[in-house]
């Protein structure tokens, strides 16, 4: 049901004067921005025409951070400055931060938080996630033709209280104002078009780069209602990617990396996780040595993880007191759902 505000004849606000929103997808491995217009949704592109903005920020000495597709590549060149995944590291403490393996940023300890030691200085996690944040913002104030008043951000259900305050930190740092924020696979279940479908329990289950979210909502006379949530705020894409990386290393005997080797495996092991959707094989050389891993094999040492989200949502869908076969639909979100294993084993 569309809403329609109605002004008595001269007191209706004059088109430059129209308040501006969007909403924000801040994602773990990339992030989007976009609003309605007309009744219909638009996703906001860069001057390249591009809708996705990678979440890399490259932190090099003498120069502002530089955001996106054109931080990418600094990440082989300059990889202790280049930050990659940095919604990972929201929210956690110093403490928290040993369960992250393979971690080629050089961090400090600042009371009970961490600070990333860059070329441009110590800068926390909020401050590098606000980088992000006021890219988009940029982008969508250029394509809005005006100032935003505020912003709709998508978190996973399962982010805990220390999470989101983080990322409305890192918003005002951005100086954007929040106008709330929203739990992801809420936000996925209208994306998809759920409220307009057929009533009764749907599944969301939402695994991202970094972030899991399992959520079983209800929807009936056109109302969502949020049964449980479950999840894990740090289990996604790149712990499939370090299952490659760790196999990797002891295919090849390799001991102590640098922080070059360390970026450069993680982004390998990423591609060779890709190809293996259409692929029974994939292959790359590494410290000059060919490594080589199938699709029978790779699933075998990620059927654990696999395992983590199947037994999450199987509680989750206890804490709703539903079962499995009430469950009208299941809708798969994140990038990680296009492995063919994640969709047999939930479809199962």
């Amino acid at each position: 049901m569309a809403l329609l505000q109605i002004s008595e004849p001269g007191q209706s606000t004059p088109p430059h004067k129209h308040k501006l929103a969007c909403g924000i997808d801040l994602g773990t491995t990339n992030s989007l921005v976009g609003s309605v217009i007309s009744g219909q949704v638009v996703i906001f592109t860069d001057d390249n025409n591009k809708t996705i903005l990678p979440s890399v920020v490259y932190c090099g000495k003498g120069k502002k951070p530089i955001v996106g597709c054109d931080a990418c590549h600094y990440a082989i060149t300059n990889p202790t400055n280049t930050i990659i995944s940095i919604k990972r590291f929201m929210g956690l403490n110093f403490k928290e931060i040993g369960k992250l393996k393979n971690c080629p940023y050089r961090l400090i300890r600042n009371g009970n938080n961490i600070l990333f030691q860059t070329e441009i200085g110590d800068i926390s996690a909020m401050e590098i996630s606000a980088s992000i944040l006021s890219a988009l913002k940029n982008r969508a104030e250029n394509a809005l033709g005006g100032d935003l008043l505020g912003a709709v951000i998508t978190v996973p259900a399962y982010f805990n209280d220390a999470q989101r305050q983080s990322t409305k930190d890192a918003a005002t740092l951005a100086s954007i104002n929040v106008l709330r924020l929203l739990n992801e696979p809420t936000a996925a279940a209208i994306a998809y078009g759920l409220e307009s479908g057929e009533e009764g329990v749907h599944a969301i289950y939402d695994l991202g780069g970094g972030t899991f979210d399992i959520s079983i909502l209800s929807f009936k006379k056109s109302v969502f209602q949020v049964l449980a949530t479950g999840g894990n705020s740090s289990l996604g894409g790149d712990d499939f990617d370090q299952l490659i990386a760790e196999d990797c290393k002891k295919a090849l005997a390799l001991k102590e990396l640098s922080a070059a080797q360390i970026q450069n495996l993680k982004l390998f092991s990423c591609q060779a996780k890709e190809s293996l959707t259409s692929e029974n094989s994939a292959e790359f050389i590494f410290d000059g040595k060919p490594y080589k891993i199938t699709k029978e094999y790779f699933y075998k040492l990620a059927m654990p993880i696999v395992k983590r989200t199947l037994l999450l949502t199987k509680r989750t869908l206890r804490d709703a007191s539903i079962e499995p076969s009430e469950v009208k639909d299941v809708v798969m979100v994140g990038g990680s759902t296009r492995m063919p294993i994640i969709r047999s084993q939930v479809s199962e």
